[in-house]
């Protein structure tokens, strides 16, 4: 199986650069390279990773997406005097010619290739190529927007020449659409473009009609180009994360890819003078995180956009660390999406409903009247301020914004527990685990007895619990110490080891703790004061609890032809999740588990995202098929195998449905539907 995170870099690729003055291309410097660079090795990432050298993209490989016109075009740029490179940029919207540039192009195109080759043939299992010039502006015969060649597009139909793949996911969250990588790949099914982006009703560029919600894809490629417009700025970690609940990933593990490339702009990040957005670098942490469990973890991120260099270094780094298997960073700011961001997720959702499956019993309609079509009217500014007024306020943001994030950063780093999963061996099965599972000791019968006496006399009546309950507290009380990060313990009796180590976890100090219990729970812990949030699956509702904000009971029977329960998870789990924000979360796989065992990863592989990736994990003693897999899973050697994608029944939408109107008041990043009631502007 492959390990390993490469990482592209040349410093060649800083010599293209601008040569006059130019009011949009000035930007667009050597620095955000070199920047992203020396904030790797700032945190020790670059020795961390496996380094794979840069080479020149061939003519063969960029005749590939582009004309032979345009390649020539850009050859010749190579002798050119500092006149005639102003004269031959000035063709084309927002581009640059440097007599480097071709050849920072063509090293650009040959990193991004030489990346999907480390990881097409398992040298490595992911990895992230610094490049510049970026690429998805750029189209067929023209460059465009900073962009000569397009790196990611020339990727995917090399990919498919070279490895035979049918099905290549693009995820763009760049802040400016990539008009160039839809214009290429419109008319192709075996291509997933998705692409979320400024738009402000066409008023920000490239202000196309053809980059809102309805653009989806031509002929043959209709469903499969998906554009999210952000259609006013300030959009910020809540807005990236219902994206991707609502719209992305419940379309990608349908479309079910073998390789996953990122155009990763992070001019979508805070201070960015471009995108004018909110989001802070943890969260491309948590969106790598989730493509990571696509297309058994095969993903190359390619650099696009980026303009702050400070955000753009610490959000490169929060990629990296993350491709690295790093625990993710709690996610900061309000768990709501604003009204702007639902009604956009709304449209996008309306619009491809005939395309795909997990959306034909969904309740989606068209908005029309949208919230920002007001602020159209407001936009025209009296007082314009001249250039050099805007460029002395832009000097003064980014300083802002660089103080703001020396702190953030600080505020959310943690220092990485030294083991990744513990278990005990209780039971002398530990030799069916992988390999990276670590052992811990476990309690002696006398400190269990003095703990459980005094604390759990009311839970544990029999001593025959004992010896399970030390092993389960001896993992429990490393991860509470932040001594390892996520455990394993199998339980002859899973619902008192969970009632002990939520009740324990609770005394610890930990106040929001998230619980997922799969199959028949006998004890149900008190939930009142919001300290534990309870998510019960099982076939059958059980008697004696109803519902409320912190127990929710979800009545799931897994399909026998395969996975229907990404659904679930995608539509609901995850979203009340990450709306409560837990600093601890434990999944328990008890008696009578309505879920297989593809459910189940699916679980444990989404919800790692959460609590500094704190996971654990208590199993019935008897399901060794289902530690095999969760320990997988936590030790993050690989994707798991998520079974056979099926969609969900109408029934099960409906029970998503109910569930969804019920509790998203209260957990606001259910919302994905204006009627849905929104809180926050």
């Amino acid at each position: 199986m492959a390990s390993g995170t490469a990482l592209i870099y040349d410093e060649e690729m800083t010599t293209h650069k601008l040569l006059w003055s130019d009011p949009v291309c000035y930007i667009e410097v050597p620095e955000r390279l070199s920047s992203s660079y020396d904030q790797l090795k700032h945190y020790h990432l670059v020795e961390r990773c496996v380094h794979v050298p840069a080479r020149e993209g061939s003519k063969e490989e960029i005749l590939l997406v582009h004309s032979s016109e345009h390649l020539e075009v850009a050859k010749s740029t190579q002798t050119m005097n500092e006149e005639e490179l102003k004269k031959v940029s000035g063709n084309y919207d927002a581009f640059f010619f440097h007599r480097n540039t071709y050849r920072c192009a063509r090293l650009a195109v040959g990193a991004t290739l030489e990346l999907v080759d480390a990881v097409m043939s398992g040298k490595v299992r992911n990895g992230m190529a610094l490049v510049r010039p970026p690429g998805h502006h750029s189209q067929r015969n023209a460059a465009n927007g900073f962009c000569l060649f397009n790196n990611v597009a020339i990727a995917a139909e090399y990919a498919k020449l070279k490895y035979g793949l049918q099905r290549i996911l693009i995820v763009d969250w760049d802040v400016h659409h990539g008009q160039g990588t839809q214009y290429i790949f419109e008319e192709d099914p075996s291509v997933l473009y998705f692409s979320w982006h400024r738009y402000e009703h066409q008023e920000f560029w490239p202000s196309l009609k053809e980059s809102d919600y309805d653009a989806v894809g031509l002929g043959k490629g209709k469903g499969f180009n998906i554009n999210l417009p952000w259609n006013k700025v300030g959009m910020g970690n809540s807005d990236y994360l219902a994206a991707f609940f609502h719209v992305l990933l419940p379309v990608a593990f349908e479309f079910d890819p073998e390789l996953v490339i990122v155009s990763a702009g992070y001019d979508s990040g805070i201070g960015d003078p471009e995108g004018q957005m909110n989001a802070t670098p943890e969260v491309f942490a948590h969106l790598t995180h989730f493509v990571m469990q696509l297309a058994n973890g095969k993903l190359c991120v390619i650099l696009e956009g980026g303009y702050h260099l400070k955000s753009l270094s610490e959000s490169v780094c929060m990629t990296v660390k993350t491709l690295l298997g790093d625990p993710v960073p709690q996610i900061t700011g309000e768990m709501a999406p604003c009204l702007s961001a639902v009604e956009s997720i709304q449209n996008v959702r309306a619009a491809h409903k005939r395309y795909w499956k997990w959306l034909m019993y969904e309740d989606t309609s068209f908005l029309q009247n949208l919230s920002t079509n007001l602020h159209l009217l407001k936009k025209a500014n009296p007082n314009p301020s001249t250039e050099h007024e805007s460029k002395i306020t832009n000097n003064d943001e980014t300083v802002k914004v660089e103080r703001f994030l020396e702190l953030h950063m600080k505020n959310i780093l943690f220092p990485v527990p030294p083991i990744k999963t513990a278990t005990t061996d209780s039971k002398g099965s530990v030799h069916l685990l992988p390999v990276p599972v670590h052992f811990v000791k476990e309690m002696d019968k006398t400190e269990i007895k003095a703990l459980v006496s005094g604390f759990y006399a009311d839970i544990v009546k029999e001593d025959k619990n004992l010896l399970s309950l030390g092993s389960m507290l001896a993992i429990l009380d490393k991860i509470l110490k932040k001594e390892v990060c996520n455990g394993i313990a199998e339980s002859p009796t899973c619902s008192v080891s969970v009632a002990v180590a939520l009740r324990h976890s609770v005394r610890f100090g930990f106040q929001r703790v998230l619980c997922i219990f799969v199959g028949d729970m006998e004890i149900i812990p008190n939930t009142e004061d919001g300290k534990i949030l309870m998510i019960h699956i099982c076939e059958k509702e059980q008697s004696g609890k109803t519902r409320s904000k912190h127990y929710i009971s979800l009545n799931w029977k897994e399909d026998a032809e395969g996975n229907d329960f990404f659904s679930a998870v995608l539509g609901f789990i995850l979203p009340v999740a990450y709306s409560y924000q837990p600093n601890l979360t434990v999944i328990a796989v008890g008696p009578n588990r309505s879920l297989g065992i593809s459910g189940i990863s699916l679980l444990f592989s989404l919800l790692q995202g959460l609590a500094e990736s704190r996971i654990f994990a208590v199993i019935e003693d008897t399901e060794i098929n289902v530690m095999q897999s969760v320990a997988k899973a936590l030790v993050g050697a690989s994707a798991p195998h998520f079974g056979v994608y099926v969609p969900p029944t109408q029934e099960k939408v409906n029970k998503i449905k109910i569930l969804r109107d019920q509790f998203q008041q209260e957990w606001k990043m259910l919302q994905c539907s204006v009627k849905d009631g929104i809180s926050r502007n």
